[in-house]
């Protein structure tokens, strides 16, 4: 995949189990969970919508860990609880008003092929399941919940030119 494909892309739809996380749930008393995020992957997504792409997340599950997650990152665009997820993104799209080669979706598992083999830039995380990684056109050299995210925000800010931008805020 190109420099000039990830310079179009204005929304970036990713699966959580597996990719905003590294797939593992652990369920404490009652009816708790616990879910582990990269502080990385959070700070990548914050750059990349500070330079005006916009994120999101698309998963089968629904999880009050996720939900706080994406406050403090500021997400507003989530689909919890989806069983087909190709099926929703026209929805997504319309609401956005992007198309789907403006966009890309981070990948882990089966579930995501559908939505993966629709928008402009499929992308499987590095353990993902072998039929994900085959129809993706980038596979991220980090596993997911282990910078995977990050890895691609990072790729995404470089290609439309705007890294060094997001870097003055640290220097």
């Amino acid at each position: 995949m190109t420099n000039m494909a990830l310079a179009k892309i204005k929304l970036l739809l990713m699966d959580v189990d597996g990719v905003l996380t590294d797939g593992s749930i652990t369920y404490t008393g009652g009816n708790m969970q616990t879910m582990v995020f990269n502080v990385k992957d959070g700070l990548g997504l914050r750059m990349l919508q500070n330079a005006g792409v916009l994120a999101g997340v698309v998963t089968g599950r629904k999880s009050e860990a996720l939900s706080r997650r994406l406050r403090e990152l500021g997400i507003t665009l989530s689909f919890e609880g989806v069983s087909d997820k190709g099926a929703l993104l026209e929805e997504i799209l319309q609401k956005t008003g992007v198309t789907a080669d403006e966009t890309a979706f981070i990948a882990d598992d089966l579930p995501d092929i559908a939505i993966m083999k629709k928008v402009g830039i499929p992308i499987a995380v590095a353990d993902a399941a072998f039929d994900v990684r085959s129809c993706a056109a980038i596979v991220t050299t980090r596993p997911g919940g282990k910078g995977a995210v990050r890895e691609i925000c990072d790729a995404i800010l470089q290609a439309k030119g705007l890294w060094a931008d997001a870097l003055k805020k640290w220097e």
